[in-house]
């Protein structure tokens, strides 16, 4: 991936759009979808890069194993965060997405709330949060185990510090975790990592092959690529917007504000993704 901090391109006026415009192109096409946290924001799961958000920079990989004290600070915040990310619930964007069912639907998402919606046929590009991989032996296990494990590590560490803000990958603003107690892998006691790809890893191929795949199909298809509720501000989610432009397929922008990919795309709409997949759901019911 890249390094996420990519200026954002000014909203291109050519493609500006109504939503009855933008409904109109989607409503009869075959669709692959390319969702982002703006899909998520509903749920109550901040976003990045939204319109006035601070500059955030997340937890690279080559940090993360570069010894125990970035490990007790990055299980230390998402201990505290895997909490309340947990207990969000699909918003009436998820469930619309799922009932218009597109021939893909691509997440830059680590949440798992498309699935959890009803979508069928996901990529969820980054991973899942609910995972967790060992470094060591590769063994992947469930999320809610290990927050059992650190509850027990560190009692008393949430309610000590409830007050913490949500961030968007699932984590917290806290500066204090020298003291968290991390836990190793049960079977060989290695390094456990969330099972999602970091800053500094790469998507795997497979994943981007089949992404590629769908989007490439758009073309005798007659589909739309729909980038849903993403600022497109890293590579692995905007380099489907530049396939599908190059191939001549529509690229249709749906967002707050403006996205690095606004000069590609064939119409774009500033708005809320949860109104809008739901019209669209009801468009093409």
């Amino acid at each position: 991936m890249t390094t996420g901090l990519e200026p954002v391109a000014t909203r291109a006026d050519r493609a500006a759009a109504t939503q009855e415009e933008v409904l109109d192109l989607l409503a009869d096409r075959p669709l692959v979808v390319l969702t982002g946290a703006g899909c998520s924001t509903d749920s109550g799961i901040p976003d990045y890069r939204g319109p006035g958000k601070p500059v955030r920079s997340p937890m690279t990989y080559q940090e993360f194993v570069s010894g125990r004290e970035a490990q007790q600070r990055y299980w230390g915040r998402s201990h505290l965060g895997w909490g309340r990310m947990g207990r969000a619930e699909p918003n009436a964007g998820h469930h619309a997405l799922a009932r218009i069912d597109p021939d893909l639907l691509i997440t830059q998402n680590v949440d798992g709330l498309h699935e959890r919606a009803g979508s069928r046929r996901v990529v969820a590009l980054h991973g899942r949060i609910a995972d967790v991989v060992c470094l060591t032996c590769r063994a992947v296990t469930a999320r809610t185990a290990l927050h059992g494990r650190l509850t027990e590590l560190n009692p008393g560490f949430a309610e000590r510090h409830r007050a913490a803000e949500v961030r968007p990958d699932g984590d917290v603003e806290l500066d204090d975790t020298a003291g968290f107690k991390v836990a190793g892998c049960r079977e060989c006691g290695g390094v456990l990592k969330p099972h999602v790809v970091f800053f500094g890893e790469n998507v795997p191929a497979d994943r981007v092959e089949r992404c590629y795949e769908a989007v490439d199909a758009l073309v005798e298809s007659g589909g739309a690529l729909l980038v849903a509720g993403s600022s497109l501000t890293v590579m692995s989610g905007l380099r489907f917007v530049r396939r599908a432009a190059k191939a001549g397929t529509p690229v249709v922008i749906v967002n707050r504000g403006a996205t690095r990919g606004d000069e590609l795309a064939t119409r774009a709409l500033d708005a809320g993704t949860s109104p809008f997949l739901t019209a669209l759901a009801e468009r093409r019911a």
